[in-house]
């Protein structure tokens, strides 16, 4: 095991050089000689019917080489992207089926939102192409549009899909009905909440880009670069739902990529569609969206009604949890999008604690605005924020110290493994000693005189306090093979991708500690189809889980393949060979070999039952999610006269199992905490009512946190191993921001509710509804 770069170590980030000093090569970096330039026109209302699009003028202005429609996707047999629907029992599901809105590359007959793909123009320069883009006439007959919840359910309301009527898209149930309706009408106390989950966008700093290219030989083959967050995933979509081609026809590659946080995990309209063109045309196509692009067309997030109930008995116990949910999908469904509110929030809803029964009502309701699909948290943040916005308020309305009512409800170590009445099998945790390692770190204690000390500065203190618990992991199997080159170095090839994960570190920490290798011998392949294992993506927090156990798996088959063949070379027999600080030897002795000497020799061997490689690959297939948890605390300070809030302290403690890198992992919290705060203080994604016109379409009107909004954070971790996979781990993308919403508005309801004044608004709590609050 190495003892500086191994498990564990806090190791330097590696790539973060190169990407620091312009050396990174993301999707917009890349060209191809002799490549034409994409421009899309985009449909400027949010409902209508296209009657014509005129492209003579666009057709003959300079530079030119193609304009293209729908009807050409159409006659050519393009496809569509269509949702994955998460696989339940037909039980839970109400409706007679699944809902399938087929999304097209350009639109065909309708358009269903503001910013949906109408035409796109191909020229030598992306100037030209855009220059002639606005030559386009679009005749589209605008029909009415809906862009709210209530107004999609209301009675009579425009229909966005005729096979949903009443904009419902899927109706859907988990748990015992009757069951609760008895446990609410025999609770001693009863909490009430109604609840909203703002809708948001993924910002990551690099815009989407793609380069397409087509070449006819060998009955035609696909090439794309991409800004995504897996290869194989995007094969899976392309080649499977859109062309209907074997994997062998497309190649997918991605390099550095600019974040992703859920919004780049699937291909978009743009890809189908200049590869579409690439093909038409005979040459490269590529397209660099703008910002103003990506509000418009990259999938939004979040948008959800909640009305959760929580039933208590008289000495505190919970009985049962009740919660209806309504779902704004927009127009079409996300490749994943349809995971979140069937699967994401309905698992972790029991959250940490022992909840007998539960009622969940899911409704996918269907909207002329963009599709809503997964960001960080991806549903998960939506279960840890209504449970702990119940069980905070229940505690205030009873009561009971909070901390009391959440110590009496966890679930114990030595229930584990607990099964949820959900379904779901916990294989570890210590959630309250997470809990109480949360308020060492605070000083929960102290509280008391900060709060007087800012009330001597004409401040309001309040504080929150939320734990969480995140479902993760799975879709089902990851690969991953180890390399042993002619140049002494090894390659690790994995079909994840970093997005600013760290993986070109924490990856190869796990091999230098498993096989003892020095850490700059080994080197991470990502990023292109061709060479891929198998494997999805870097999504739901799952690339530590899957493919770090994947790699272990490949470690240990590198290890038995080494000793075979050390036997051979130290005429040992293969039990008497040992591995251990990266040598085989023959155990008792001192004859041995280094394993890159042993896998340079083994190439020129030619004896049967030896190996001539070490190259070894392997595969990981989860038993079930994984369930990192772990508890934050925040402390802020509102000025009454004006709203504004500062958060002025933050603790979080995480069980993300093992820690690989306890730097990378830091990062890991420290950016979710950033993005809750987002959520919670700042973000949203407004429309007109009357007209679905995106409201916020640029940073001058959608609110990013900066820097002075994230406080220093506490942040400290309790590894509790998964015993369920060979690393231990659990998981940590999505920690950050699961924990942090919650903890957040908990501590605003804190001060709110000092004040005599309700505390059920919602996010995001900007100064104006403070303001209004606190002043009625």
């Amino acid at each position: 095991m190495s003892s500086t770069h191994g498990i564990a170590q806090p190791v330097r980030r590696r790539e973060d050089v190169r990407l620091l000093t312009g050396r990174g090569r993301f999707a917009d970096d890349v060209n191809q000689v002799g490549q034409a330039h994409a421009a899309f026109v985009r449909s400027p209302v949010a409902h209508g019917i296209i009657r014509g699009i005129d492209v003579t003028a666009a057709s003959t202005a300079p530079g030119v080489v193609g304009v293209f429609v729908g009807d050409d996707l159409t006659a050519a047999g393009v496809g569509h992207i269509v949702a994955r629907w998460p696989r339940y029992q037909s039980t839970q599901i109400q409706s007679a089926r699944p809902l399938h809105t087929p999304r097209p590359g350009l639109a065909e007959g309708k358009v269903r939102h503001v910013g949906e793909t109408v035409a796109m123009v191909i020229a030598e320069t992306r100037d030209q192409a855009e220059d002639a883009a606005t030559l386009i006439e679009l005749d589209i007959e605008e029909l009415p549009a809906v862009t709210s919840l209530a107004d999609a359910l209301a009675p009579g309301a425009p229909v966005v899909w005729d096979d949903a009527p009443g904009n419902i898209g899927q109706v859907w149930h988990r748990g015992e009905k009757e069951a609760a309706d008895a446990a609410f009408a025999e609770a001693a106390h009863v909490t009430r909440l109604s609840l909203v989950n703002n809708r948001l966008l993924a910002n990551p700093i690099e815009p989407r880009a793609s380069l397409a290219s087509w070449d006819p030989a060998d009955e035609g083959a696909w090439s794309l670069v991409a800004s995504g967050q897996g290869v194989q995933y995007f094969m899976e979509i392309l080649c499977e739902q859109v062309f209907d081609i074997e994997r062998s026809r497309m190649r997918v590659r991605m390099g550095d990529v600019g974040g992703g946080f859920g919004v780049k995990e699937q291909p978009f309209p743009e890809d189908i569609a200049i590869l579409f063109a690439a093909r038409e045309l005979g040459r490269a196509v590529k397209w660099t969206g703008t910002r103003g692009e990506h509000f418009l067309g990259d999938s939004h997030a979040r948008d959800a009604r909640i009305h959760a109930a929580l039933a208590l008995d008289a000495a505190g116990n919970i009985t049962a949890l009740r919660v209806a949910i309504d779902d704004n999908m927009g127009a079409y469904y996300a490749c994943n999008g349809t995971g979140m509110p069937l699967r994401n929030t309905p698992n972790g809803l029991p959250l940490v604690y022992r909840t007998p029964i539960v009622d969940i009502d899911v409704r996918l309701v269907l909207t002329h605005t963009n599709s809503v699909g997964p960001y960080r948290g991806a549903g998960r943040e939506q279960a840890a924020y209504v449970v702990e916005r119940l069980v905070e308020e229940a505690a205030r309305e009873t009561g009971y110290d909070p901390l009391a009512l959440r110590r009496r409800n966890m679930i114990p170590p030595e229930a584990m493994p607990y099964e949820t009445p959900v379904g779901r099998t916990y294989d570890s945790g210590e959630f309250e000693a997470v809990m109480d390692k949360t308020l060492a770190l605070v000083d929960w204690a102290g509280y008391p005189a900060r709060q007087a000390e800012s009330a001597e500065r004409g401040l309001l203190r309040g504080r929150g306090i939320a734990t969480y618990l995140e479902c993760i992991g799975g879709f089902p199997q990851e690969g991953a093979r180890i390399e042993f080159a002619e140049d002494g170095g090894v390659d690790l090839v994995v079909a994840t991708q970093s997005q600013g994960q760290g993986h070109e570190t924490s990856f190869v920490q796990v091999i230098a500690d498993r096989l003892d290798l020095p850490f700059d011998k080994v080197r991470l392949r990502q990023g292109d189809s061709a060479t891929a294992p198998l494997g999805i993506a870097t999504i739901a927090s799952r690339s530590m889980t899957m493919a770090g156990s994947a790699i272990v798996l490949t470690c240990d088959a590198v290890i038995e393949k080494g000793r075979t063949a050390a036997a051979h070379l130290l005429e040992a027999a293969t039990g008497d060979i040992e591995f251990a600080d990266g040598q085989f030897r023959v155990a008792g002795t001192d004859r041995e070999i280094a394993l890159l000497d042993l896998a340079a020799q083994v190439r020129a061997l030619a004896v049967e039952g030896v190996p001539d490689s070490l190259d070894s690959a392997a595969e990981f297939q989860a038993p079930d999610q994984y369930f990192p948890n772990g508890c934050h605390v925040c402390e802020i300070e509102i000025d009454p006269e004006t709203g504004v809030t500062t958060i002025v302290r933050y603790a979080a403690v995480d069980d993300c199992g093992r820690v690989i890198n306890p730097p990378i992992v830091h990062g890991q919290v420290h950016g979710g905490v950033a993005q809750g705060i987002g959520q919670a203080m700042l973000e949203e994604i407004v429309y007109d009512r009357a007209t679905g016109q995106l409201l916020t379409g640029s940073f001058m009107d959608y609110t990013m946190p900066r820097a002075t909004d994230v406080p220093s954070l506490d942040v400290d971790f309790h590894e509790v191993p998964s015993p369920t996979n060979p690393l231990g781990a659990k998981g940590v993308g999505e920690a950050g921001i699961t924990g942090a919403l919650p903890a957040l508005m908990n501590a605003v309801a804190d001060v709110i509710s000092a004040q005599g004044r309700t505390v059920n608004f919602d996010m995001p709590a900007t100064p104006e509804k403070i303001w209004r609050a606190l002043h009625g």
